[in-house]
């Protein structure tokens, strides 16, 4: 908030929370603000003074104070408790969080460390050497984040991290900004992990949906061709990638990064220092950074198999595989599988002679430093996430304001998605949203009742899904935007700031088209009407923005072709 014109509108913004507290005070009768239209303002506070200061972290401590204030009735003792030590339902918020949470902060530090080795021993220095002669164009090393960003399904978490941690060399060798590759990130976890009926994201949602007449999985797969968002976002990174299409704030970071040479725009280095790819051992090769990452990827998924069940059930060695990642608890099994990892990474480089012990000791500390600013944000936005869900029931307001819909059989769809996004938005998490919306949705189109549309229940748990998934992509407070703001080492208001048109012109498309399946009901025809506007849509954007900043694109044509002939 270094701007004067900033801290006025800070202090105007505060002025304007402390005013809303004192009108729910004054106009409450007593009964409290639970299950009312109150439970959304705490929300919209942590997101517009974040906006407004650019600084996160006031700005979700005072969401959360609000929300643990209107969740205790203004009883002010009873609200700083909860800020720092309360629980509302099951789930602790403040200063207090869950061990599944605990667990992936764990797993945090231990891929900062991993990470960091990968720095030092100089395999990441290895890897960027080796994609660089094979990658050849700036939208290569995009489409190749996003490849392995579909390869890593099973975790939104440890796609963020991992796809981060393998592509920032690549991206900075072709001059992507930092704000792209958090994009690219960000737009490759939750979407994949949605479309991938083998995922812990699969496991959850279908133990939503289950029926006498369907099985939970039956359900899932069904949505998969009507998930409309998740789908349209993997299009339009392809397309934006081959065509070079750039446009809002994410133009000038890119404009920056390839002119000028700055993949950050702004002044915010979260992780200064920590990308010295050049450090290290110079016999190191592309395999010192691909075998970590092979064993962290299958330790992870062997540890959520385990984990849920699935090599101990009642004797049998191979059990439900989909049932094991409902079962799992996603936060333990990472950091199990990230401790092998670790383990495996520390014993693999000291026998390859790419670090000494002393050295790689140094790591620990310094993979837990980088990781300080994301564990403090995700700390915040948990304890607001769980204050509003448990403490002020936010999804009995939504149920309310849902079932007013039930008329409107066959543009409910387009509702629930507009609905389930700003719920995911507001309170920051996809898996709440969905968790509210899709038995919403379940119990309007439920298959077991005679003369239900099936069809319509498949395209309303479709736009369940992708409606939680696009707020939560879009929103400040997310875990995954957090996540992929860390990964791609970029700050992470601008990774929300860029990000947000591009989500919002696939959220637009993805409205259209749930409007035409509602009537149109065939996964199909209906498919190949939304590709075929989201790159029409994008063409479109392509040619106005082109003409309007025609200087900039040919600054960034001929930076492009000097870097590749380089």
């Amino acid at each position: 908030m270094e701007k004067k014109s900033t801290k006025i509108g800070y202090l105007i913004a505060l002025a304007v929370v402390v005013v809303l507290m004192v009108v729910a005070k004054v106009t409450n009768d007593g009964s409290g603000f639970v299950g009312t239209i109150w439970s959304l303002l705490p929300p919209i506070i942590a997101i517009a003074l974040a906006l407004i200061s650019k600084e996160v972290y006031s700005s979700l401590f005072i969401g959360v104070l609000c929300a643990s204030l209107l969740a205790t009735n203004f009883n002010i003792w009873e609200g700083i408790k909860g800020v720092m030590f309360g629980k509302y339902g099951d789930d602790g918020v403040g200063g207090i969080v869950t061990s599944a949470d605990f667990a992936i902060l764990v797993f945090l530090v231990i891929l900062g460390i991993i990470v960091d080795l990968m720095n030092k021993a100089g395999g990441s220095a290895a890897f960027g050497r080796w994609a660089k002669k094979r990658v050849k164009s700036r939208a290569g090393a995009q489409l190749m984040s996003m490849a392995l960003g579909i390869l890593i399904f099973v975790d939104d978490y440890f796609n963020c991290l991992t796809v981060g941690a393998v592509m920032r060399p690549v991206t900075e060798s072709h001059k992507i900004s930092r704000a792209k590759l958090a994009y690219v990130i960000d737009a490759t976890a939750a979407p994949v992990c949605m479309l991938a009926p083998v995922s812990s994201w699969a496991a959850a949602i279908s133990s939503y949906a289950q029926f006498k007449s369907i099985t939970g999985i039956q359900s899932f797969i069904a949505q998969i061709p009507y998930n409309y968002y998740c789908i349209l976002t993997l299009v339009m990174i392809i397309v934006i990638s081959l065509l070079n299409i750039d446009y809002g704030p994410m133009l000038t970071h890119e404009y920056n990064a390839q002119v000028k040479d700055d993949l950050f725009t702004t002044e915010h280095r979260p992780f200064a220092g920590d990308d010295k790819y050049e450090e290290g051992n110079k016999k190191s090769s592309v395999w010192d950074l691909i075998l970590p990452v092979v064993v962290l990827i299958a330790a992870c998924i062997i540890g959520m198999l385990d984990n849920g069940g699935y090599f101990d059930a009642e004797g049998e060695f191979f059990h439900d595989f989909i049932g094991a990642f409902g079962n799992t608890s996603a936060g333990t099994a990472l950091c199990i599988g990230g401790l092998i990892a670790l383990l495996f990474t520390f014993v693999y480089y000291w026998l390859r002679g790419l670090i000494s012990f002393s050295k790689s000791m140094e790591s620990i500390q310094n993979g837990f430093s980088q990781m300080l600013a994301p564990i403090l944000i995700l700390c915040l936005a948990w304890a607001l996430c769980a204050t509003i869900r448990y403490g002020l029931n936010f999804g009995e307001y939504i149920g309310g304001v849902m079932s007013g819909a039930k008329g409107l059989a066959n543009f409910l769809p387009a509702i629930v998605f507009v609905v389930a996004c700003l719920v995911a938005f507001a309170t920051g998490t996809s898996w709440g949203t969905i968790g509210i919306m899709v038995p919403l949705v379940a119990a309007i189109f439920n298959p077991d009742n005679p003369g239900t549309n099936i069809q319509l229940l498949y395209i309303g748990l479709a736009a369940s899904c992708a409606g939680g998934v696009c707020g939560d992509h879009l929103s400040p407070i997310s875990d995954t935007t957090i996540m992929a703001s860390a990964g791609a080492h970029c700050y992470h208001l601008n990774h929300v700031s860029t990000q947000i048109p591009y989500g919002v012109t696939v959220a637009a498309v993805s409205f259209v088209m749930f409007i035409v399946a509602g009537f149109v009901q065939n996964w199909i025809i209906c498919l190949i009407i939304g590709i075929v506007l989201m790159i029409a849509v994008l063409l479109v954007i392509k040619a106005i923005v082109a003409k309007k900043h025609a200087g900039i694109f040919e600054e960034m044509k001929k930076a492009d072709t000097a870097l590749r002939n380089a």
